[in-house]
């Protein structure tokens, strides 16, 4: 089990307001945390060196350019001494954003973005054509109802 940072109330603060807007600037965070701007930059240090904050990220709109289609495809493999075999193929398929190893069903679960319907197609032929993958099955998102951030209204002051 990996060790847990203890995060105190200006720890979760600074948080969320970072999980918000990670460009939102240090010493606006520092005036609403009541901290000088220096306890800022060495409490995020920290968080950052604990492997609280794993970075930070500029998040782009698919379909804005170009990727209508967001699926989901549920991955079974033949057997799990070929998952790291599978897993390297697969981080060669761009397409894929998110890969899981997963309970139930299925061993890995893929979410990805295509530009139609036959970029699909193409993406699901190479997956299948994997050595050690035995099926797949593919769930095509209509619309997404929501997306956030883990914590950001669940982290106490």
């Amino acid at each position: 089990m990996a060790n847990k940072t203890i995060l105190d109330a200006i720890d979760r603060k600074i948080l969320k307001y970072l999980i918000k807007n990670a460009r939102t600037p240090f010493l606006e965070i520092a005036r609403e945390c009541g901290i000088s701007g220096a306890a800022i930059h060495q409490r995020i240090r920290k968080l950052d060196d604990a492997g609280v904050i794993r970075g930070s990220r500029l998040i782009v709109d698919p379909r804005m350019l170009g990727f209508d289609i967001c699926a989901y495809i549920g991955i079974r493999i033949e057997n799990a001494k070929d998952l790291a075999a599978i897993l390297e193929s697969m981080k060669n398929i761009p397409e894929i954003v998110e890969c899981n190893y997963v309970t139930g069903s299925y061993s890995l679960f893929l979410k990805l973005y295509c530009i139609d319907n036959d970029h699909l197609m193409r993406v699901l032929s190479s997956l299948q054509g994997i050595p050690g993958i035995s099926s797949t099955e593919t769930l095509i998102s209509l619309h997404e109802a929501f997306q956030r951030q883990i914590f950001v209204d669940c982290l106490k002051d």
